[in-house]
């Protein structure tokens, strides 16, 4: 329960959605306010103007409402030490009967000192309201057990304090008799079905009796998770039909069983309905008009056997009813000598309630009460006031003022102009204001859409041409890109035809260098033969002066010499060939020198101009390849502008 309000008991949580259900089921027009937390409508209590009488909690199918009470203080006052008795409320047992007296036995292992019932005390109020009643004359009176009854009255009807039975509740009862006649020093617990008995006990009137409010709600979860359990204990006093309390009528039937039948008292429960009764009953009083002899009123429909303090689970059966009946019957003891005894007339009840509380003083249960209506009232706005406020709900007429949807939480229109003259809600959340609103929306989202209608026409003649022109730009760009895509494919084949002829003049450059080197060897094959020839014309010149020499030998020789000089003869004419033959070789090789020579100047010349060609076709290459990229990156904008025409024309 950590990181709850302080300033009030009931409290909205996360859970809630705004669906204004606990509006609806409110007693007071001004504890719930209509707000917006992070974007999110919610409905928050207002601390100071709940009562605590917990109609919230019944209607809300969001679980978006919690309590605080003291439970946690209690238990962690225990561990420290404390020294604590427990004031048990009758329902208690009603509600818990096979879990009562282990429970009990739990918490006394735990430290707690006495446990007294506040049975006992509602046996006190009994006696109480009707020693003052009879002794004061003081009909017409409102019972007061419920302290969710009282701070309404105190807060929002203080006429009605002087009609207030000015007799302690049974807590309170019970509280003062353990201190002042048990004399138990002890702090006290009260073990309750009651959210609102926080204020009670808080209550500058009840004089710090009691310290703490323990609901069977919170109490029950705290003995579960922490597996509280003990030998079994009971109550310590011994109490009459006041054990009835709980029940609706509960404190009607114990004036009956004391006074009789014959007197009226008028019964009244159920949150809304007894804040309705009590408005009327102001005007009765005041007005002095007929009462009855008390008013029974009950905040909760089925009495605080069910209250907002218990657990939900016991809320939907009728078991505690049956429980509570057993208790109601073991009351009504069948001894003569018990004050509630069903042998007796009234009258000899009376006699023995008043002989067996002989010894107690009234002045000490005597209740006071303030007028806590300080700031508190709902303001009623003025006529004028109210009808500003209807205006600006765009409500005109009597007819659009009384609709009374109750959609907004409220029961009629005028409620809900209340509660925003009170600054609790606006107009947003009126059903009828939004659905004006949404209406005059409509009706200028219909003059939208006859001007979108008209321009839509005009549109129509533009999206026409447009489509026209669309048209044709999409013929246009099928022609580009049947253009672009057959350059690229041109351009492609011509960066291969480019790569195949510079590989081609690489090898004619290769041709070329080797025809170089060729033309280099007969160069110097030439100059080899050159050499040869110039041998052969020394060889030839001797062996001409050999055969010269031979011839004259031969003359000399006469007859016999004839065939020498024959032989010296051919000898010369070979020389003579051979030398001839070099000289021819010579001017052969002069030729050839000059076209060798011609032929490498040429060759240096093609290589030359081999290499320009072929850094050219380089080029040629690396710059159709670049033309082949951008060819690339102009068909794809080309498609995508293709694409975002057709997102146009779609």
């Amino acid at each position: 329960m950590a990181n709850q309000p302080l300033d009030a008991l009931v409290y909205t949580n996360e859970n809630c959605v705004g669906c204004n259900k606990c509006i609806s089921a409110c007693p007071v027009l001004t504890a719930n306010h209509a707000v917006e937390e992070n974007g999110k409508n919610k409905i928050v209590v207002d601390g100071k103007q709940c009562v605590s009488c917990g109609a919230c909690f019944d209607v809300c199918a969001h679980d978006a409402r919690s309590f605080n009470d003291d439970t946690e203080r209690f238990f962690e006052d225990l561990k420290k030490g404390e020294k604590i008795s427990l004031l048990l409320a009758p329902a208690f047992l009603a509600n818990y009967p096979r879990e009562y007296a282990t429970v009990l036995g739990g918490l006394k292992k735990l430290g707690v000192n006495r446990i007294i019932s506040i049975s006992f005390g509602a046996d006190i109020t009994t006696w109480g309201y009707v020693k003052y009643i009879t002794e004061h004359n003081f009909t017409g009176a409102i019972s007061q057990p419920c302290p969710a009854v009282v701070g309404y009255i105190e807060k929002y009807i203080p006429e009605l304090i002087p009609s207030l039975m000015p007799i302690h509740s049974p807590m309170m009862c019970g509280a003062v008799y353990v201190k002042k006649y048990m004399k138990v020093a002890d702090k006290l617990a009260f073990i309750s079905p009651c959210i609102a008995k926080k204020n009670e006990i808080d209550d500058p009137n009840c004089g710090g009796y009691v310290s703490y409010n323990v609901t069977f709600d919170h109490l029950m979860q705290y003995v579960r998770a922490n597996g509280i359990s003990g030998p079994a204990v009971t109550d310590e006093i011994e109490y009459g039909l006041g054990s009835i309390y709980p029940m609706p009528g509960g404190l009607k039937e114990n004036v009956y069983w004391f006074c009789g039948e014959d007197i009226f008292i008028r019964q009244i429960e159920g949150e809304k309905h007894a804040y309705e009764f009590l408005e009327d009953y102001k005007n009765r009083v005041l007005g002095k008009k007929e009462l009855p002899f008390m008013v029974d009123a009950l905040n909760c429909a089925k009495g605080c056997i069910y209250g907002p303090g218990v657990e939900e689970s016991k809320v939907h059966s009728d078991d505690t009813l049956y429980e509570l009946h057993k208790i109601r019957e073991a009351s009504k003891k069948s001894g003569r000598s018990h004050a509630f005894s069903r042998s007796l007339t009234p009258k000899q009840r009376l006699a023995k309630l008043n002989k067996q509380f002989k010894d107690l003083d009234i002045n000490d249960f005597i209740r006071h009460y303030s007028d806590k209506s300080g700031g508190l009232k709902v303001k009623q706005p003025s006529q004028s006031e109210i009808n500003d406020i209807f205006v600006s709900m765009e409500k005109h007429t009597e007819t659009e003022r009384a609709i009374n949807c109750s959609a907004c939480g409220y029961d009629t229109c005028k409620d809900m102009a209340t509660a925003i003259h009170n600054g609790c809600n606006n107009k947003n959340n009126c059903i009828q204001f939004v659905k004006s609103e949404v209406e005059k929306e409509n009706v200028v989202a219909r003059e939208m859409a006859s001007e979108v209608e008209g321009k839509n026409l005009e549109m129509q003649e533009k999206n026409d041409m447009i489509a026209g022109l669309l048209a044709e730009l999409k013929v246009d760009f099928e022609s580009l890109d049947n253009s672009i895509g057959e350059m690229s494919q041109g351009n492609n084949n011509n960066a291969k035809e480019s790569t195949g002829i510079s590989s081609s003049m690489a090898d004619v450059v290769k041709f070329c260098d080797q025809l170089n080197g060729a033309l280099d060897k007969i160069q110097g094959l030439l100059v080899k033969l050159e050499d040869n020839n110039e041998e052969i014309t020394n060889v030839a010149e001797e062996t001409n002066l050999l055969a010269l020499n031979a011839s004259i030998e031969a003359a000399r020789a006469g007859e016999s010499g004839r065939g020498f000089a024959i032989i010296a003869e051919n000898i010369k004419k070979l020389a003579d060939s051979s030398k001839d033959t070099a000289s021819d070789s010579d001017a052969n090789k002069e030729q050839i020198q000059v076209a060798i020579e011609e032929l490498l100047v040429d060759a240096r010349e093609l290589i030359n101009i081999i290499d320009s060609v072929n850094v050219r076709v380089t080029n040629l290459a690396s710059s159709t390849q670049e033309i082949a990229a951008s060819a690339d990156m102009v068909n794809s904008i080309s498609a995508e502008l293709k694409n975002k025409l057709r997102r146009l024309k779609t």
